[in-house]
């Protein structure tokens, strides 16, 4: 029997605004200060304890269900569906990850620049040398023993569908024979119904997505880390079709064709 759940009080969202408002401006004067003198392993160290204080202000709690990828035992890419901003933040709470994300997420104001400095890569899409560009620098990161996380499907949904996957993201982790771990990302409220004011779907500005997170008492961000793909002697098509496949099974919806569809969802 599904619980009815109450909307948080005005004072509440104000108060945890208002944290919020607090938790950014340390981190913009940490990053701005503190970050030209931090080494690679600190910077990230930083960046994982300010995530799971962002979490914490904003009541989403993380729920990990199978085997998140293990540091510097092979070059690992992370691939998930795509439902909020919020994945980035849910991943990195898991594991210490670099992200390759839209370019317009760098013009966000203090979040696409915090995300800039946390060592994410922004691709251009629509240019295909810039996604060459970037490509070439995955792999290399991949190479180093960073763990890079992809959103392929170039859309994000409402959280009840997976849309197909651009496989020319997954083209890095071929050049590299890197393992393929495809997670499946829901978020739910505390009586397990689909929690819309989580996604990023639609015409949703970014504040409007906050204020629609902070109505609820709490969100669960639920992560299900699946079995590992070899890519070694796959087709980047093979492997994004695969990749989708398993994640829509996991999440309980249709497996997407395998031609890109147009889809309905926002830009990732």
């Amino acid at each position: 029997m599904s619980l009815r759940v109450n909307p948080t009080k005005f004072i509440t969202r104000l108060f945890r605004l208002t944290r919020l408002a607090l938790h950014l401006a340390r981190a913009v004067a940490i990053v701005a200060v503190c970050f030209p003198f931090y080494d690679d392993a600190q910077r990230m160290g930083w960046v994982r304890r300010w995530t799971a204080r962002l979490l914490a202000i904003l009541a989403v709690r993380v729920k990990v269900n199978g085997a998140p990828p293990v540091a510097g035992v092979s070059p690992a890419m992370i691939v998930a569906n795509h439902v909020s901003w919020l994945d980035i933040f849910a991943i990195n709470a898991v594991r210490k990850v670099r992200f390759v994300a839209k370019s317009e997420i760098r013009r966000w104001p203090v979040f696409g620049w915090l995300c800039a400095q946390g060592s994410a890569l922004f691709i251009e899409r629509a240019r295909r040398h810039h996604t060459a560009h970037i490509n070439a620098q995955v792999v290399a990161a991949l190479r180093q023993g960073d763990t890079l996380v992809v959103f392929p499907e170039g859309y994000t949904s409402a959280g009840d569908v997976v849309l197909p996957f651009h496989a020319s993201l997954l083209q890095p982790a071929l050049a590299c024979d890197a393992m393929l771990y495809p997670v499946a990302i829901r978020y739910t409220r505390a009586d397990g119904s689909l929690c819309s004011e989580a996604d990023y779907e639609g015409d949703k500005s970014m504040l409007e997505s906050l204020l629609l997170m902070l109505t609820q008492p709490v969100i669960y961000a639920q992560l299900r880390f699946l079995p590992p793909l070899a890519s070694a002697g796959m087709h980047r098509r093979e492997l994004a079709h695969e990749a989708s496949r398993l994640i829509a099974g996991a999440l309980g919806v249709p497996a997407p064709r395998r031609r890109a569809d147009k889809a309905s969802g926002r830009r990732a």
